[in-house]
């Protein structure tokens, strides 16, 4: 498969390209440094600007799926800078007329209980807040999108470098736990799920969510 993967050097990003050429698939990476990835006989590296949509759109041209790893973190407005980017995307995949558009989402925007979301708890890290609302507020675009086939996926509260294990639970809008109450998934093991969600699509136009 020909994935087109925007952020592929970030946190996230960086793993998901390493599960999708571990599979075979060819990845046109899409970042603000080529310069910074490995070399891979299946990777093209391409610098981008996702605010530059019209170029981005002729980048994503002639793949098979877009993957957006897109992030504001390194920004000083980090809400702002990020709905601008994946507003951009949006338009630009629609253009490009990519077949799907799958997207790293946020645990925030997650039910603790009923009607009530994790990002709007007590306890939410006020240094996280910007960029767990810039992902809640890019899933009710998503949801709103009448074009695109899309599919969102949120981690666990905690996600971090560990095992690629492949032993983990799906699901859809409510925050997973384990049996101490922990909720938490490695980042490989969140880049195996969404791998094995473009090879075999179960979640078209929703958002789903992986966990421990």
């Amino acid at each position: 498969m020909n994935i087109a993967l925007i952020g592929a050097s970030g946190f996230i990003g960086s793993a998901l390209l390493a599960e999708a050429l571990d599979r075979g698939h060819r990845v046109t990476a899409l970042v603000g440094r080529p310069e910074r990835l490995t070399p891979h006989p299946q990777l093209k590296a391409v610098k981008t600007d996702v605010l530059d949509q019209a170029t981005l759109a002729g980048q994503l041209r002639g793949h098979d799926a877009v993957l957006s790893a897109f992030s504001g973190h390194a920004q000083p407005d980090v809400l702002g800078y990020y709905l601008q980017g994946f507003r951009a995307i949006l338009e630009a995949t629609r253009a490009a007329g990519a077949p799907r558009l799958l997207v790293v989402g946020g645990a925030g925007s997650l039910e603790v209980a009923p009607g009530v979301q994790l990002l709007d708890t007590p306890d939410f890290p006020a240094a996280y807040k910007a960029s767990a609302e810039g992902a809640r507020q890019a899933l009710n675009l998503l949801r709103a999108e009448t074009a695109l086939d899309w599919t969102l996926l949120s981690p666990s509260a905690e996600i971090a470098p560990g095992e690629r294990t492949g032993q983990f639970r799906l699901g859809t809008d409510q925050l997973l736990s384990d049996a101490g109450g922990n909720s938490r998934i490695s980042v490989q093991d969140y880049a195996w799920a969404m791998l094995d969600e473009i090879e075999r699509p179960a979640h078209s136009r929703r958002r789903f969510t992986v966990g421990y």
